[in-house]
């Protein structure tokens, strides 16, 4: 009686790994791409202007509570201290102060950073990437009303 061999086990190394992507960077083989948050643009927030204000769009809508990416403009910050920001459409020079769902602009974001980050400047371009939220919310800290939100969010300079 012959007694069946053991499969023959492969575990390729960091540098077998490494190597083998690079000959296949090498042979213009298509590799895989890293998972990506799906992004957002501007002109896809909104669905249209109603008697009841703004109507979020149905990507909104479908990417409401998942991790997205949007590009913009950081607002300059309401305090230096503060964990959040506004994300705008096009570079400001003051940040736009909400005391109500009618003030709130179609063309902004709110930013509440998962950890301290330094500020960047107001024209440079940034990517931010977090958790979306939508629907009114009062900011009890600032009183800042928002629409829109990033949650847990982190952004770098593009």
């Amino acid at each position: 009686m012959t007694r069946p061999q053991d499969p023959i086990r492969f575990r390729p190394g960091r540098r077998a790994c490494l190597g083998g992507l690079a000959a296949l960077l090498a042979l213009g083989a298509p590799v895989p791409a890293l998972a990506r948050a799906p992004a957002l643009t501007f002109d896809e927030l909104y669905a249209a202007y109603g008697v009841l204000g703004l109507e979020f769009s149905d990507k909104v809508k479908l990417l409401t509570g998942k991790t997205v990416s949007i590009r913009g403009f950081m607002a300059p910050p309401l305090k230096a201290e503060a964990q959040f920001f506004v994300l705008s459409e096009i570079p400001m020079a003051l940040c736009p102060f909400c005391l109500s769902d009618a003030d709130w602009p179609d063309n902004i974001v709110v930013v509440y950073l998962d950890r301290r980050q330094t500020f960047t400047q107001p024209n440079q371009m940034i990517e931010v990437t977090g958790r979306l939220e939508r629907g009114s919310w009062n900011d009890p800290e600032t009183g800042f009303v928002s629409q829109l939100r990033l949650r847990e969010a982190c952004y770098a300079t593009v």
